[in-house]
Parts: structure tokens; sequence; C-alpha cells
């Protein structure tokens, strides 16, 4: 039998600002990069638009509703030999609901944190994501 390559796996991250311009993030738990904040996201589905991906995660992670979402680049976490995702960047603005933990098995707990007071540490896809993007204002 044939040994099927491993490749990387395409995730998406939503960043949601609320009208005070806070970012909302998660403390992680569970196998893949616990005790880390990241915001709500996970696997884009086959047929599915990365937006489509943004508003269902953000559904079942937070239970909140999210608007003006657009795309706002990607980037390329390697996390492990077996773990590497083209993570699709995209950001919203929160719109209605209560911030509340969906799945608690994946996620301690959701905060909103000031963009100059982001907590530690972050998923790499989070850091490489901000990272990327002071690179391209210094530009």
């Amino acid at each position: 039998m044939k040994k099927q390559k491993v490749r990387p796996q395409i995730g998406v991250g939503v960043y949601i600002f609320n009208e005070k311009g806070a970012l909302l993030l998660g403390l992680r738990k569970g196998a893949h990069a616990p005790d880390t904040w990241c915001p709500p996201g996970g696997h884009l589905e086959i047929g599915e638009q990365p937006e489509e991906t943004a508003i269902r995660e953000t559904r079942e992670e937070a239970g909140i509703e999210i608007k003006n979402i657009r795309e706002i680049g990607f980037t390329n976490d390697i996390y492990s030999v077996e773990k590497h995702y083209v993570t699709l960047q995209l950001s919203a603005v929160y719109a209605s609901g209560e911030v509340q933990v969906m799945e608690p098995d994946k996620c301690k707990e959701w905060k909103w944190f000031d963009l100059d007071h982001l907590p530690n540490p972050l998923m790499l896809s989070v850091s490489n994501a901000i990272e990327k993007h002071r690179l391209l204002k210094r530009q």
C-alpha cells in the first residue's frame, strides 16, 4: 500500500474587534497549542468559503455573530514536522450575542484585549500574523 504524503492543512483565524477596538482572544486547551491565546477559528471545510468558516467557527466557539468580514492575509505556520498549517487570516466586527465558552474542552475563556496589551503566549499563527503585519507597515 502506498503511503500518503502529509500536507499542510488550511486554517482560518478570525480577528474580531468590538466597538472600542478591542480584540477577542481565547485561551486554548486541548492537544493543539494548549495554553496559548488565539482568535476564533478552525479548519476550512470542503466547498466552504473562508468567510463562511469565520461565521461558523465564531458561532461554534464564542456564541456570537460577526459582520464586515474581510481578508487580511495568510500565514505559514509550522508547529512541528507533522503539524503545518496555512492560516487564512480574516478580520470582522462584533455584531451581536454574548461571548461565552461554547466548547469548554477546547477553550478556557474568552477576553477582549487592547491591541497594545495582548496576552502571552500567543498561538503561533497569531504571532506570525502580528509580525507579518508589522513588517508590512514598515515597507
